[in-house]
């Protein structure tokens, strides 16, 4: 947007806020597409792209449109202000969809004029050589582009459209009514209700005034009054003219001189556009409070992805491993080996056991079993009931764009999750120490048990187990004592060291469960959490842009 305004004249802006205006509804649009109605957005668009293209342009020069039905002597007002017979009079116009521009100083208004679209044909220089003589009595409207609109009744479509276009891009709006048609729906509800952020930059001229019995003007211009008082124009000034008569053309002439030389038609023209247009991408957005993702929230949604990912599953199967091995480790070597026989729980789910295991054996997906049904029923549900519960009080169209963002990239998460847990330090590579210690006093405590049995055995085929030079402890062969106390020390030993690997399992499982939650809730934010954020972040801008654009 700031590019937009590089090159503008100070004097439309010096001492106002428009330009912040603008870039507040240029934000608040940007924010919006996609989003709000594309008609909302691209009318607001449409606003920021003329208000802007009005600032570049000069500085100088108030576009005046004069608009009315036809036979409201809308012509006859034209010409009377320019003092030149410049559009036809009369019931029957040519059948022209342009409109007709008289411009009082022309320097710096080429580039105004063909952006307004008014072709070189259908311009005139007030201050030109056709009317040199009469020059100084038109210098109080220096710097006024004065527009005869084709009529808004017309049965031509392209007067239709060529009036609601030059309409939305005048500085001062002078709309001229007739004693008959004054209160016709057309202009009512058409172009002066809808107008109402407008009126600032409007006149309501009533023209043919001579034709009215002097004891019923008033009446009738108080009746005009009314109108537009319900129509919400109460600061909408009524003129009484008739421009066959010159009677009040002074008076038009003068007004918009009064409002053409301070500018603030041109500043009003522009900050009533872009309130207006603020003002319907307001009621579009809504006015809720900006949501915030609270943490109990992403906790049910990392619950229900954990569990559809298998976590519960990996844990486990991480215990049931520590177990084994553990055992294997710990307890006594004779009967050690049979648990050496059975599968590692986790390389049966493909899993690795260190940090470097997907390195080592290549693999990027595990052998978890797919979630089942339930278990994807529930990620949906929680995932909807995310997007209902950020989306309390916001309107439609922004509880739609919430709930397609939330599920927007569930299609992702199954392999998403696979991947996130094969990539999982479950921190079960090495035992603990103690346990090493314990299997080298394991393997000691059988070498003795050995031992005492080979020694027994020799004294046995001797008959000397009982001699009395045999060495003997309280009477016990030493041969008897390594033997049975070797057996007996090694399987009370095991015994008590599966209470100690049950602990460790549990505490290696705590700990796998905890980084796994931690990878699944890195999951949980890349693919639902972010876009609803990215939605709710659109919202607070929208919200922004449009409180800027207010101002």
């Amino acid at each position: 947007m700031t590019s937009l305004l590089e090159g503008t004249d100070r004097m439309v802006t010096r001492g106002t806020d428009i330009g912040a205006r603008i870039d507040g509804l240029d934000d608040a649009t940007r924010a919006a597409r996609g989003r709000l109605d594309d008609a909302i957005v691209d009318e607001s668009v449409g606003v920021v792209e003329r208000a802007a293209g009005r600032l570049r342009l000069s500085a100088t020069h108030t576009v005046v449109g004069i608009a009315g039905a036809t036979g409201s002597g809308k012509s006859s007002t034209f010409n009377a202000l320019t003092g030149l017979e410049l559009s036809a009079v009369g019931v029957r116009r040519p059948t022209t969809s342009w409109a007709t521009a008289c411009v009082w100083g022309r320097d710096g208004a080429d580039a105004l004029l063909e952006w307004l679209g008014i072709p070189p044909r259908h311009q005139t220089t007030r201050d030109s050589m056709l009317d040199n003589g009469r020059r100084d009595q038109q210098a109080e409207l220096d710097g006024v582009v004065l527009l005869d609109l084709p009529d808004h009744d017309s049965t031509e479509v392209s007067h239709h459209l060529e009036v609601d276009r030059l309409v939305s891009l005048a500085d001062l709006l002078v709309w001229v009514v007739d004693p008959q048609k004054y209160a016709d729906a057309a202009i009512h509800d058409r172009y002066l209700k809808p107008a109402v952020e407008q009126q600032d930059i409007m006149l309501v001229v009533l023209n043919h005034i001579d034709t009215v019995p002097e004891e019923r003007r008033q009446s009738m211009l108080d009746d005009i009054r009314r109108l537009l008082d319900q129509d919400g124009l109460q600061r909408v000034p009524v003129l009484p003219v008739s421009a066959r008569l010159g009677t009040g053309i002074p008076e038009l002439r003068a007004e918009i001189a009064r409002r053409a030389a301070q500018k603030q038609s041109t500043r009003a023209g522009i900050d009533a556009d872009v309130r207006a247009a603020a003002g319907r991408l307001a009621e579009a957005n809504g006015d809720a409070p900006t949501r915030v993702v609270e943490p109990a929230r992403v906790a049910t949604l990392d619950a229900a992805f954990a569990e559809a990912a298998g976590v519960p599953v990996v844990v486990d199967a991480v215990e049931r491993s520590v177990r084994q091995r553990g055992h294997r480790a710990t307890g006594w070597p004779v009967v050690g080996w049979v648990s050496g026989l059975k599968a590692d729980p986790l390389k049966r789910l493909d899993l690795d056991l260190g940090a470097r295991g997907s390195q080592l054996s290549g693999r990027s997906r595990t052998a978890l079993p797919e979630a089942t049904q339930v278990q994807r029923a529930r990620v949906d549900d929680e995932v909807r009931t995310f997007a209902d519960e950020v989306t309390v009080g916001m309107t439609p169209p922004w509880v739609a764009a919430v709930r397609r963002a939330a599920p927007s990239r569930l299609d992702e998460l199954g392999d998403r999750l696979d991947q996130a847990l094969a990539r999982t330090d479950l921190g079960v590579a090495k035992l603990p120490g103690w346990m090493h210690l314990l299997r080298v006093l394991q393997w000691l405590l059988l070498l003795t048990a050995l031992g005492g049995l080979g020694w027994t055995g020799v004294l046995l085929a001797t008959g000397k187990l009982q001699d009395a030079d045999t060495p003997q402890v309280f009477g016990v062969a030493v041969a008897l004592v390594l033997l049975v106390g070797g057996l007996v020390l090694g399987i009370v030993l095991g015994l008590a060291a599966r209470i100690a690997v049950g602990r460790a399992a549990r505490g290696r499982a705590a700990r796998a469960d905890e980084h796994l939650r931690e990878a699944v809730n890195e999951v949980t934010h890349e693919l639902v959490i972010e876009p609803v954020e990215a939605e709710l972040a659109a919202y607070a801008a929208v919200r922004a842009g449009v409180d800027r654009a207010r101002a």
